[in-house]
């Protein structure tokens, strides 16, 4: 009987075919649809040999970047100019022969290809690229033929119970698309946003890194809303369970809690900011790359990465070098035998560190911000100097200012003969019986 029934259905379903494909109606619309196509390449044929812009790759000269992105565009000439010829085609067929089902397929086929083009030709994602062709492409085609309502009802019909819970297979995939889209604009819009606020120039750095790190915790409470709308979750309930969780997860998140209150501090007080250089309490030191809701990135100048929570900020001791003033004094110490020259010396040593391109000199520096040279005391080999100079930035990284400075200052007394005196000790014989050494 089931067998019989089936035949039955086909051979209708077969019947109805023949009749549609040879009805004149039909003949009509595959007409419409022959004149729209030809219309269509004819006029992309006619822009693309007469128009000079379209008719040539640009060669570099004015407006090169606009005139680039024109010529691009060719491509799409022929499926814009078929959609527009469809849907002239779909009002001519329905008001001669009453009938415009196979043309709207056409003109709806024509969209999803223009959809695919632009796809795969200007967005380099893969992962938007993926999403459209295994998920909008396909549900494009299932609104083309008129299944999409059937197929979601159908969907709609696989479910599981979870206590009041209802889950069915089409709620889960709407969540699962909804969810990929949302955290996609997400991102997008996260990016663009802090750039946008970083890039705002009446501002203050610390000031843009507040109002970037709020922008991007309240895009993402917006997307958990929006996401938790998709799931059918009431928000009312969900505000009740959510003030008894934030108490527990409240004792057991303090940390968490305390850099994130930490990092807002540090943002609105400017205590530090991106590029200060900052030493810590154990002796760690780096530039600020990065500040963060959670912690703060410091790179130090062999290229390792440390992460500070924020709470050390405001907990512990720090030194900020580069906060208030980016000028630096530094020092060298070495000694010299007792019997140099030191007028001469120290004359010699000012003219040598202010010869440094770095080194902070010149009658338009502060006198106190001069390079000087001083005896720092009287050692047992030789007398102690001390070397201070003034520079800008960190001696270190690519500023190896007191390293450069020793070398010049080496070869300083090679060429005038000063001694830089090494540990020496005198032996005084009292007896030199030779009694005295034996027994």
């Amino acid at each position: 009987m089931n067998m019989k029934s089936l035949e039955s259905s086909l051979n209708t379903f077969v019947d109805n075919i023949i009749v549609w494909s040879t009805s004149p109606q039909f003949y009509a619309q595959c007409g419409y649809i022959l004149i729209a196509v030809i219309t269509a390449l004819s006029l992309t044929y006619v822009l693309k040999k007469y128009s000079p812009i379209l008719r040539e790759k640009p060669k570099p000269g004015i407006l090169f970047g606009l005139r680039k992105k024109i010529y691009s565009l060719r491509v799409f000439l022929f499926p814009l100019f078929n959609i527009i010829a469809l849907g002239i085609a779909v009002e001519l067929s329905d008001y001669t022969v009453q009938q415009t089902w196979l043309v709207r397929i056409a003109q709806s086929l024509a969209v999803v290809f223009m959809l695919y083009s632009i796809i795969t030709r200007f967005i380099p994602n893969k992962f938007i690229k993926n999403l459209v062709k295994w998920i909008a492409i396909p549900i494009a085609v299932l609104q083309v033929f008129g299944w999409l309502d059937d197929v979601s009802a159908y969907l709609d019909t696989i479910d599981m119970q979870v206590g009041n819970i209802r889950i069915s297979a089409y709620a889960l995939a709407r969540v699962i698309v909804v969810g990929m889209i949302l955290f996609w604009l997400g991102r997008i819009s996260n990016n663009a946003g802090q750039q946008i606020i970083r890039n705002i120039d009446g501002l203050e750095i610390g000031t843009r890194e507040v109002f970037a790190k709020l922008f991007q915790v309240t895009l993402v409470v917006i997307i958990f809303i929006l996401l938790l709308q998709a799931m059918g979750i009431n928000l009312t309930a969900l505000a009740v369970f959510g003030g008894a969780l934030g108490v527990g997860l409240g004792f057991g998140l303090q940390a968490i809690a305390s850099n994130f209150i930490s990092g807002i501090i540090i943002l609105l007080d400017k205590s530090i900011t991106v590029g200060d250089y900052i030493e810590l309490e154990d002796g760690q030191t780096g530039v600020i790359r990065e500040l963060k809701m959670r912690s703060t990135t410091l790179e130090t100048f062999d290229g390792k990465d440390i992460m500070v929570p924020n709470e050390r900020f405001i907990t512990t001791n720090f030194i900020n070098w580069t906060h208030k003033n980016k000028k630096q004094r530094y020092s060298i110490n070495f000694q010299v035998a007792y019997k140099t020259d030191l007028h001469a010396l120290f004359d010699l040593l000012r003219e040598v560190v202010a010869s440094h391109p770095q080194v902070l000199s010149g009658p338009k520096i502060p006198i106190e911000e001069r390079p000087d040279a001083e005896i720092d005391g009287f050692g047992d080999f030789g007398i102690d100097i001390l070397i201070e100079f003034w520079m800008e930035g960190i001696d270190d990284g690519k500023n190896r200012v007191g390293a450069d400075l020793l070398l010049m200052i080496w070869d300083a007394f090679k060429e005038h003969d000063i001694e830089i005196p090494f540990p020496q000790r005198e032996v005084k014989i009292i007896n030199s019986s030779a009694d005295q050494f034996t027994k």
